[in-house]
């Protein structure tokens, strides 16, 4: 095979792989806005309808420990399957809930499925890829995700308006069926490791005998101190949820923020230009994420986060609104494929879906501890300094770096 061709990111696989981390992220980021709403219309209080709304990054956070070597060990097309399926189970029960307490159950089940797929599917995705392409091949996985979380969202309120709730959820499940149909059709079923070398052969293994059986010894000492997290990954999982918590922040409280001050700007522009502002940077800079170091990115996404947040801070017309999307984008958007890149550059050889797996966990904070942030800062200061506190996440972001930055070299 030619070096372009081994060197070459898109194949039938990755393609089908990129379709269906669209339709992962954009099945429960469609149900996102509507879920607390739809819980209120079935009797549920206030607190219920924020524990719902609030459920399912809980319920992924606790099984990304579990799951990110699960996905070492086992199959990643059956680990997705599986997630996938999950998913459209939960959106079938929310389409059925006749009482919040199956929208309850329903969450638990969605936050089980959508670990499963993004711990598996990027693992997998991953490897198919040239070793010299990880972050480019990455940044383009990131952006289906984007895609998708600023996509959904959009759909799931235009439903709302058009369907109702109900029928909103049934274009969810499909997005989830989506991916059970397209997996099916990626010829490398993503085995781990070793499954994957025993199908060589046995003469490869007779010719390896030494060297299997110093793995096999390697391997019961693996097995018998188990980890939850890849300790090499745990800085890159801090950083990347200090650069989340504005940005979540900003999409739970955005619109009660600019009502709160009474600005007359167009909130409905910001996902949407969010999402095509992160779509052309990723492409612009997709040579870049292999050939920049960590440091690079760090220190010109916090420079774009500080612009962009405090352009929130401002927003007083549809241009600072413009450039906080920009600033956003520049900053968290692009460090989620920095850090996830990252991440799996720094896993041990066989620990690529536990490192994976850390880095999800700090974006599970992120995404968790933003709006509870949000709505701690929102109900206790003044809106004016809203932006201000969330601010803080940037030199934290750049504390935590300077830190470990001897560890995080070896990306």
């Amino acid at each position: 095979m030619p070096a372009g061709a081994r060197e070459s990111i898109l194949s039938r696989d990755t393609l089908l792989l990129l379709a269906a981390g669209f339709c992962y992220f954009s099945s429960p980021m469609l149900v996102t806005p509507l879920i607390t709403g739809f819980t209120g219309s079935l009797g549920g209080s206030a607190a219920l309808m924020g524990v719902v709304g609030g459920l399912m990054n809980v319920v992924s956070l606790v099984c990304r420990p579990l799951l990110g070597g699960l996905a070492d060990r086992v199959s990643r097309y059956r680990l997705s399957l599986a997630g996938a399926a999950c998913m459209a189970l939960a959106c079938a029960l929310y389409v059925m809930a006749p009482n919040p307490a199956v929208v309850v159950v329903a969450r638990v089940v969605n936050g089980v499925g959508f670990s499963c797929c993004s711990v598996s599917m990027s693992t997998w995705f991953c490897s198919l890829l040239p070793p010299g392409r990880v972050g480019s091949g990455m940044g383009i996985y990131g952006t289906m995700n984007a895609l998708g979380m600023a996509v959904a969202p959009a759909l799931g309120v235009a439903l709302l308006g058009s369907v109702g709730y109900r029928p909103a959820f049934v274009v969810a499940a499909l997005f989830s069926t989506a991916i059970m149909v397209l997996v099916q059709f990626v010829g490398d079923r993503g085995l781990p490791p070793r499954a994957a070398s025993g199908e060589k052969g046995a003469e490869a293994e007779e010719d390896a005998g030494a060297e299997k059986d110093a793995g096999a010894e390697k391997g019961r000492a693996s097995a018998a101190r188990p980890r939850l997290v890849e300790p090499r990954v745990v800085p890159v999982a801090l950083i990347i949820m200090l650069f989340a918590i504005p940005y979540c922040a900003t999409q739970s409280f955005l619109v009660n923020y600019v009502a709160a001050r009474g600005l007359a700007v167009s909130v409905g522009l910001f996902f949407p230009a969010y999402a095509v502002i992160l779509l052309v940077l990723r492409v612009a800079l997709r040579d870049l994420f292999d050939t920049k170091p960590f440091s690079f990115f760090v220190g010109v996404a916090s420079v774009s986060a500080a612009v962009g947040i405090g352009a929130l801070a401002l927003a007083a017309n549809d241009a600072l609104l413009m450039v906080a999307a920009l600033g956003l984008a520049g900053g968290y958007g692009v460090m989620s494929s920095v850090c996830q890149s990252t991440a799996l550059k720094l896993a041990r050889p066989g620990a690529e879906g536990l490192a994976n797996g850390t880095y999800y966990i700090g974006l599970d904070l992120g995404m968790s501890f933003g709006p509870m942030l949000g709505g701690v800062l929102f109900g206790s200061l003044d809106a004016e300094l809203f932006y201000p506190v969330l601010m803080l996440c940037v030199p934290a972001a750049l504390v935590v770096y300077l830190a470990c930055r001897r560890q995080l070299r070896r990306a």
